[in-house]
């Protein structure tokens, strides 16, 4: 399920993407699971996201996975369980 405003931002990113960025794309989990389940969840939001740019075209090579480097307790369950993309050169 997008956020409001994703859509826009998943094109600023598709954009970048098609100019020559990569895009690094991390999941993220909340903190009411063990770790390794958290960890395992993560990997598959990131995975969902990449999998779905790559059905529509774009290319694997430009889409890179990322491992988050912290859990953040801070906030809502709901706004933890999330992907991050940011756009590299």
């Amino acid at each position: 399920e997008l956020a409001p405003g994703a859509a826009e931002a998943l094109a600023d990113v598709v954009a970048g993407v098609k100019a020559g960025q990569r895009a690094v794309i991390a999941g993220y989990t909340d903190s009411t699971r063990d770790a390794a389940k958290n960890a395992e969840l993560a990997k598959q939001r990131a995975f969902a996201v990449r999998d779905s740019w790559t059905a529509l075209g774009v290319a694997e090579g430009k889409l890179e996975l990322k491992k988050p480097e912290a859990v953040e307790n801070a906030g809502s369950n709901a706004a933890a369980r999330r992907v991050e993309v940011v756009l590299a050169k």
